[in-house]
């Protein structure tokens, strides 16, 4: 993977590095896990307020909600980036808002039964997306860490659909003390990926620990001796709280 300088001015769409059943795999189990968490949560906890600025959990949950939806269905998904792009304003702000918006009457438990039902299908459509389909190039290009750049339609279906439940199953578990499931064999994963791309992003030396369940070690020449839970570095790197040094170099979720 290349530095994201170069990326942006080479234009080289960034794709998977997972193989792709692994990334089926995360993909299947992440949205089961998602799932599970909103079904454990009480009453009071839908009204909690989370890390990203104007969500509470169910505003968080209706988006997520949505993002399956969209995954679920190729009709679907061109009817929200058609109401997106009509609407114009940054994609991603603005796809995520109509995801919220058009939700905003479901129940909590509306919600977390059509996530239950929705999620499965979500990881089926992604697992048969062809190769041709994923080679393509999304047309919208994305900014990360400061820097625009291009994606393939893999990296959206195969990384950032997975990464971006696994990060607000994070948030939720902030914000309400839910049960945060995590074990080596899921979050391990996802978190190498994360981690192998965050080095390709900052091309620098580094010594990495990472405790936890999704922890591991890192080591790429003689550079900084970085040590933090998993879950945090991945906070940090996604641009929630305060980084220094080379945990500002941003990774997308």
């Amino acid at each position: 993977m290349q530095n994201p300088v170069t990326i942006a001015a080479s234009g080289t769409p960034l794709a998977s590095a997972l193989p792709r059943g692994t990334a089926m795999r995360l993909a299947e189990t992440e949205y089961q896990r998602f799932g599970e968490m909103l079904r454990s949560l009480g009453s009071a906890d839908w009204a909690k307020v989370t890390e990203c600025p104007g969500w509470d959990v169910r505003a968080m949950a209706a988006h997520a909600l949505g993002m399956v939806e969209m995954a679920a269905s190729i009709r679907e998904n061109n009817r929200q980036l058609r109401l997106v792009r009509a609407r114009g304003g940054t994609f991603i702000d603005s796809l995520t808002a109509l995801q919220v918006e058009e939700r905003h009457g479901m129940t909590p438990a509306q919600i977390t039964d059509r996530f239950a039902v929705r999620g499965p299908k979500a990881a089926r459509a992604r697992r048969r997306a062809p190769g041709f389909i994923r080679r393509r190039v999304m047309p919208d290009r994305q900014t990360v860490g400061g820097h625009e750049e291009a994606w393939t339609l893999g990296f959206l279906i195969d990384v950032i659909l997975t990464r971006d439940p696994w990060m607000h199953r994070a948030d939720i578990a902030r914000a309400t003390g839910a049960r945060h499931v995590l074990t080596a064999e899921h979050d391990g994963i996802l978190v190498a990926d994360v981690v192998a791309e965050w080095a390709a992003r900052h091309g620098q030396a580094y010594t990495l620990h990472l405790t936890g369940p999704a922890g591991g070690s890192w080591t790429s020449g003689d550079g900084p001796v970085i040590e933090i839970d998993a879950v945090e570095f991945c906070r940090l790197i996604s641009g929630r709280g305060h980084a220094e040094g080379l945990l500002t170099t941003q990774v997308p979720f």
